[in-house]
């Protein structure tokens, strides 16, 4: 349990992170002695820190005489001491603009949002992205070349999304116009999951008046959403921004460690769990996340929700535990709302 710190034993564990944070470095007594409106000495600032140290908020690297905030010193820190900021109206604005919808798939607009986290942050920026099996206006398809198909999926949502179909061979224009209307048809606002056995049925029974290679175009078609995960798939950008700070061969294996974690189907599933332990946005610091237990990185995540108020997915931002949560909460926060608006 941690203890109740008076006023000077607050002010100093906030000066060592806000400076590990900012340089990744261990902070000595004599670094914050220099700081205004620090009217101690250096010696006095060691014996608090000694104190921090006894409470478990602070720990002395082997190599350094300088102190660094242990996992329950950053918990500490972002719960109690941290003073979030907040977007100006520009920073909001950009958000919006550079996750418009328009003239974008969904995929389009969800990478976007992880490139942008992961700019603005300077650490990994991920997203989430809902399973595709969604209700559709319209579908369409488009010759490629002679061994590749673009299937145009047009959400009850306006969204569009572009899936690459593999062909045996030229297809006349005429059995791609039948397959769209056939398929259509049936939609309805269905999703191509919801109709699939119907059209299969019919297809089986000789009830759909459709050729043989048009037929064959609709079984692909309504076949596209078992190509992706039955909860989603992760989109992650700034990979590269983990490996930044990586000075030993240890912290290099667990940055591989979590890259090929990423990778991996279950990682969904858990990444959702993670984003719904509560109200809102959630911060976990090192092993305080299952996923991290042997990675020691920390992960800010939020929701984004349906129409509905569902949760269908999360948006946020992987790094050292050293992230600048100040600033990252209020970014994810907000991008998280503009998302779900856009895509919900």
């Amino acid at each position: 349990m941690i203890p109740e710190l008076n006023e000077r034993s607050q002010a100093i564990l906030r000066q060592i992170i806000d400076l590990y944070m900012e340089t990744g470095e261990p902070v000595g007594s004599r670094t914050i002695s220099r700081k205004p409106g620090f009217n101690l000495s250096a010696a006095s600032i060691r014996n608090v820190m000694a104190d921090l140290e006894a409470a478990g908020l602070l720990f002395a690297p082997h190599s350094s005489a300088g102190r660094l905030p242990t996992q329950q010193g950053m918990r500490f820190y972002v719960d109690g001491l941290m003073q979030i900021g907040d977007l100006t109206e520009n920073e909001r604005a950009a958000i919006e603009s550079r996750c418009e919808t328009a003239g974008r798939s969904m995929n389009q607009v969800l990478e976007q949002a992880s490139s942008l986290l992961s700019g603005l942050s300077s650490a990994a920026g991920l997203v989430v992205a809902p399973k595709s099996d969604k209700p559709l206006r319209q579908i369409q398809f488009v010759q490629l070349d002679n061994r590749r198909l673009l299937a145009v999926l047009v959400g009850q949502d306006n969204m569009v999304e572009n899936r690459i179909l593999e062909i045996d061979q030229l297809l006349p224009a005429s059995a791609l116009t039948a397959a769209a209307n056939y398929l259509n048809s049936h939609l309805s606002g269905r999703s191509l999951g919801a109709a699939r056995d119907t059209i299969l049925r019919e297809i089986e029974e000789h009830r759909s008046q459709l050729d043989s290679l048009t037929a064959d175009l609709v079984r692909r078609g309504i076949a596209l959403p078992s190509s992706g995960n039955s909860e989603g798939h992760i989109i992650i950008r700034g990979q590269s921004r983990l490996l930044q700070d990586v000075t030993a061969l240890e912290d290099l294996e667990r940055a591989r460690t979590l890259l090929s974690m990423l990778e991996e189907e279950q990682t969904v599933a858990r990444l959702l769990e993670a984003a719904q332990g509560g109200d809102g946005i959630q911060i976990y610091i090192g092993t305080e996340n299952r996923m991290f237990e042997h990675s020691g990185w920390s992960m800010v995540i939020a929701p984004y929700r349906s129409s509905a108020s569902q949760i269908i997915g999360a948006i946020g931002v992987i790094g050292p535990t050293r992230l600048n949560y100040s600033r990252i909460i209020p970014l994810v926060d907000y991008t998280s709302q503009v998302i779900g608006r856009l895509i919900g």
